[in-house]
């Protein structure tokens, strides 16, 4: 079976017409759907074709589900044109832009207080998912060298974590034979706790993730009390299980928002940190960033040696071709940025998240889950008694443009149904105005509709020419 194929519920339709005065008197009128055409066209039709579809998409800016940055400068926007043609995966042919990403790396972990930032190692990747499976990796070969174990013997190893961790853990578990300890959530606990991360670790247990920034509402996992309480379980004889920090979302907020609290390498137990720079690392997709503690952590066989300016550099990677552009655009945030630029942008995301969970829990229907008091981001659920769902506000909110998501929260909370709206940089305080403007009229017109109340005729909208 196909990973792509014709989308289930399709037109037939087997053409795409071309507008008549984009089309040349000798050439086709319609081109092929799903076959590449007999013969070139103009690049101007070809755009119009491709540019008229994706019109149905919906607008990145008022897409309050994805965490993805959606807008940059447009500097950062010529540094990622010069750079889109340069392969990352060819060092030798782009030192500069490897040595870029060298300083990223160097860069992120200082700010996640890596013991000998400018000798720890770690890379770039395509973004957090694979930034996790390489963590995963690592975590995996370090237990089997510490069990002398081959890779088929018996118990299999496993990982263990919350059930509200992105699907990329379990894609890692899969892949790799790993079972995933998925720990439940419940009322109260929409995440991973001290208590049922020590309680499902053995001497099998390869790794606990801990999430800084949980998608499903926000909140941080508590990684200090969760590290307490494995050092706790090592101390007493229990199996010495190390941290990975899924830091996805909250790598680039914490520093800035939270310094003092420790989630990063000032806690032992933590041995490696991913990072999504797409999200508040503020650069378009995809670009994430994994570190670890220090090059004990990232065992030497999973490492290749490639030319680099006459001699070699190590590299870790699943990816191999993509383009340069996403790194240089990192480099640069930083750079332009600075620490007092993330920490102004982060504290703005999470005030207007902060504003605007509040503003929402006073229009009577909602009551929140999250407040944005971690990532800027936030869940809230439906009252008792109100007589519409999270699913029929969210699909009212599409007829504006607003693009937020409603969901059902894992096991075994799955009855707990939500919205979430995500606070990214770009999404200005007057922008929540608006959004809590049609947010007000879609809970008043549900509430008519499901009354069987109707405006009358005399304010009910009309057309007149």
């Amino acid at each position: 079976m196909a990973l792509h194929g014709r989308v289930r519920g399709e037109r037939g339709d087997q053409n795409v017409a071309v507008r008549p005065h984009l089309s040349a008197l000798d050439e086709d009128t319609s081109v092929p759907r799903y076959r590449i055409p007999r013969s070139s066209m103009s690049s101007e039709a070809a755009y119009q074709i491709v540019h008229d579809e994706l019109m149905l998409d919906g607008n990145a800016r008022l897409n309050l589900a994805t965490f993805v940055t959606t807008w940059m400068d447009e500097h950062a926007d010529r540094l990622m044109a010069e750079c889109a043609a340069k392969n990352m995966i060819d060092k030798d042919e782009y030192p500069q832009t490897a040595q870029l990403e060298s300083r990223c790396v160097n860069m992120l972990a200082d700010l996640w207080n890596a013991p000998d930032a400018a000798n720890t190692i770690g890379c770039s990747t395509t973004g957090s998912s694979e930034a996790c499976m390489l963590a995963g990796l690592a975590l995996l070969r370090r237990w089997r060298d510490r069990a002398a174990r081959p890779p088929r013997a018996e118990p299999a190893p496993n990982i263990v974590m919350g059930a509200n961790v992105q699907v990329c853990w379990e894609k890692f578990a899969r892949y790799w034979d790993v079972e995933p300890r998925l720990v439940p959530l419940a009322p109260g606990r929409t995440h991973l706790t001290p208590g049922e991360a020590v309680a499902h670790c053995d001497e099998n247990t390869i790794g606990v993730v801990a999430v800084l920034g949980s998608t499903f509402d926000g909140t941080y996992e508590p990684v200090e009390q969760i590290a307490s309480a494995l050092d706790q379980l090592a101390a007493t004889g229990g199996p010495d299980v190390p941290v990975h920090v899924d830091a996805a979302s909250g790598g680039f907020i914490a520093p800035f928002c939270d310094p003092a609290l420790r989630w990063d390498f000032r806690l032992d137990r933590v041995v490696s940190i991913n990072a999504s720079g797409h999200k508040y690392g503020l650069v378009y997709p995809s670009v994430g960033w994994v570190v670890w503690r220090d090059t004990e952590h990232l065992p030497a066989d999973l490492v290749f040696d490639v030319d680099y300016l006459g001699g070699t550099m190590p590299t870790f990677a699943l990816n191999f071709s993509r383009p340069g552009a996403q790194v240089v655009a990192q480099y640069y945030s930083l750079l332009r940025l600075g620490r007092a630029g993330y920490q102004l942008a982060a504290r703005t995301c999470r005030d207007n998240a902060r504003w605007l969970a509040d503003e929402i829990s006073k229009l009577g229907p909602f009551e929140l889950i999250s407040d944005g008091s971690g990532i800027p981001a936030f869940a809230f659920t439906m009252r008792d008694g109100t007589d519409f769902s999270v699913f029929d506000v969210s699909e009212a909110l599409r007829t504006r443009g607003w693009l937020v998501p409603a969901y059902h929260f894992p096991p075994a909370l799955t009855d707990l149904a939500v919205l979430r709206i995500v606070v990214r940089a770009e999404f200005s305080r007057d922008l929540a105005h608006l959004l809590l403007d049609d947010l007000r009229r879609v809970v008043c017109r549900l509430t008519d509709q499901r009354a069987g109340r109707w405006p009358d005729d005399g304010s009910r909208a009309s057309f007149h020419h």
